[in-house]
């Protein structure tokens, strides 16, 4: 792939475990650059949004301005990928919301947040992801959400054993509970590459 190939995508940059992200993108052969502006937004054709404080990135989001063009982008088209809080972000409704908390919106469920409990209560299963191959995804859960309920819109792509869904799709929205950038298994960020390569 030469440099003129390269898919530029950002990851939003404003709290979370953000350098994560971009080293596995760069690994994976794409353009990767931090997003905290509205015009570093403006210049990628996808979007990961990163595991962190889904309170906080939404405070930041409106202090940076960049919580409009973010829900404009969405709406518009562009691929988007959350992982863990931005599973959070992106989702349409919120079970236990903090009094004032937004989120972009796009993927028609219903998430719960914290829904393992606290750091202590993390915990790591195999998960089968049909759309990724036979072989099952290594799941990694930090204070994770979950999918409460699934609209009509989007899609259920993998769940627990107890059929409570962690992995999400609807369109050009991709979202997952768990946090595949610490696990070495890049099929997930692979898949949104190739959502943003066939949008382009």
């Amino acid at each position: 792939m030469t440099p003129e190939d390269k898919v530029r995508v950002g990851v939003l940059a404003l709290q979370g475990d953000f350098r994560e992200h971009l080293a596995v993108l760069r690994e994976l052969g794409a353009e990767a650059v931090p997003v905290r502006r509205p015009e570093e937004l403006a210049s990628v054709a996808g979007l990961v949004i990163p595991g962190g404080e889904s309170t906080v990135m939404d405070k930041l989001s409106r202090t940076f301005g960049l919580r409009e063009p973010l829900v404009e982008r969405i709406r518009e088209g562009m691929p988007v990928y959350g992982t863990c809080a931005g599973l959070i972000m992106l989702a349409d409704r919120l079970l236990d919301s903090i009094e004032g908390q937004q989120t972009l919106g796009g993927l028609d469920v219903t998430v719960r947040r914290n829904a393992f409990g606290s750091q202590l209560d993390s915990f790591e299963t195999d998960l089968a992801v049909p759309v990724l191959g036979d072989a099952p995804v290594h799941a990694v859960f930090i204070r994770a959400p979950i999918v409460d309920s699934v609209g009509e819109g989007a899609t259920a792509l993998g769940t627990l054993d107890d059929g409570r869904v962690v992995a999400v799709e609807q369109g050009n929205l991709l979202g997952t509970s768990f946090h595949p950038e610490v696990t070495g298994d890049y099929r997930f960020h692979q898949y949104f590459l190739d959502r943003v390569g066939a949008a382009e």
